[in-house]
């Protein structure tokens, strides 16, 4: 009985408790200051690509927001790429394109719908910024995020960045509520990555590249064209890194079942990333963030399949001794429970996205998730985004 004890605890120290460890660490590493050469002089042309797919709900209001954006219109190039849309997104973008002349707005249109990263692969080639910036349609930028943001990018080693995602409808139900505090979670938990290294964590609504060291996206062909991209930077030693004055505005699921179908797609797409980390792991060719890299592989795949084992180990101990429940008391602790039940939730969507990714099964063309329809223009005007 005692072994069994002593292996449960093992195992569960292993799933949660190392889980936690890192992210005590890596708050303390948030904490520190930025080793960084911060210039805010740094302006470079910039080409924000925009891609899209059946966005005539939304893209007016995306591409009122961007030419809001305080930036030098001369430096600044927007493309719009759309992806054989079957709405009338392709008239709406010409339309605004007409009545803002000023505005440098290029429509490229595919005509057959690939997935995300050729279109963003096909829009890369028409680009002229020194900055290449992706920005999907229902993600919405303050004006000053360019003045904030890139003058991390002066750093030499920086090779790209990414920002805090914030939710327009965060009181709307008890899961955009719950989601916005573990976004809160995983900013702190990217930007102690960031500062130990890089992140592997980017996020669609603004992720900024050096264009002399994006050769593509997603080149390993992951599914993902944010944290897929950024793989090969941190192959090449330039950092990638999660800077909080890269924030952007979106709106999120606000029933769980939306809620899940978003983060198995997601984690899908992680998995194959990770798994490409861990290629390169072996191969020996990650160096400068290699900490990092180990840190999110244990995490996100060794630790839910430890997870597996310590689910058996519990019942087995359950039967044996059954006063043991007691011991999940600790859920009622709101605090503690929160995590717990979202670390759960998160290492059985992990589970499923690791067998999928095993019989090969890929999420590659993006969809119209349900959170398109709670834009709406007064959210967008009462925080000036619009």
């Amino acid at each position: 009985m005692v072994e069994i004890v002593l292996l449960w605890v093992a195992l569960g120290f292993f799933s949660f408790g190392i889980l936690g460890l890192h992210f005590v660490l890596m708050r303390r590493a948030a904490a520190k200051p930025w080793r960084l050469r911060v210039n805010k002089d740094y302006m470079p042309k910039v080409s924000i690509l925009v891609p899209t797919y059946n966005e005539a709900t939304v893209i007016r209001f995306k591409l009122e927001n961007l030419i809001r954006i305080d930036y030098p219109k001369d430096l600044t190039q927007i493309i719009v790429v759309d992806s054989d849309s079957s709405d009338n997104t392709v008239g709406l973008v010409n339309e605004f394109a007409e009545r803002n002349s000023v505005a440098n707005i290029l429509l490229l249109i595919e005509k057959q719908r690939r997935g995300k990263a050729s279109a963003l692969n096909f829009a890369l080639s028409h680009c002229d910024g020194d900055v290449v910036i992706v920005s999907d349609a229902d993600c919405f930028w303050p004006p000053d995020v360019l003045h904030m943001s890139l003058p991390f990018l002066a750093d030499p080693g920086v090779g790209a960045i990414s920002g805090p995602k914030l939710l327009l409808n965060s009181h709307q139900s008890w899961v955009t509520r719950t989601e916005e505090t573990y976004l809160n979670s995983m900013n702190l938990l990217k930007l102690g990555e960031s500062k130990t290294g890089s992140t592997l964590l980017f996020e669609g609504g603004f992720s900024a590249y050096k264009r002399e060291v994006l050769e593509s996206f997603d080149p390993y062909n992951t599914g993902s064209d944010d944290c897929g991209t950024v793989v090969k930077l941190v192959e090449r030693k330039s950092r990638a890194i999660f800077v909080p004055e890269a924030r952007f505005y979106t709106t999120f699921p606000a029933t769980w079942k939306e809620k899940m179908s978003m983060k198995v797609r997601r984690s899908n797409q992680l998995v194959r990333v990770l798994w490409r980390y861990v290629c390169l792991l072996f191969k020996g060719r990650i160096e400068g963030s290699k900490r990092v890299v180990v840190q999110g592989v244990f995490t996100y795949i060794v630790g839910p399949l430890v997870f597996i084992a310590f689910i058996a180990a519990t019942i087995v101990l359950l039967l044996s001794v059954p006063y043991l429940a007691l011991v999940f008391s600790v859920f009622l602790i709101p605090k503690v429970g929160f995590y717990l039940l979202e670390s759960l939730q998160n290492y059985f969507v992990l589970l499923f996205s690791i067998v999928a990714a095993a019989f090969n099964r890929r999420f590659l063309v993006w969809k119209q998730p349900a959170d398109r329809v709670l834009l709406n223009e007064e959210m967008l005007r009462t925080r000036g985004l619009i």
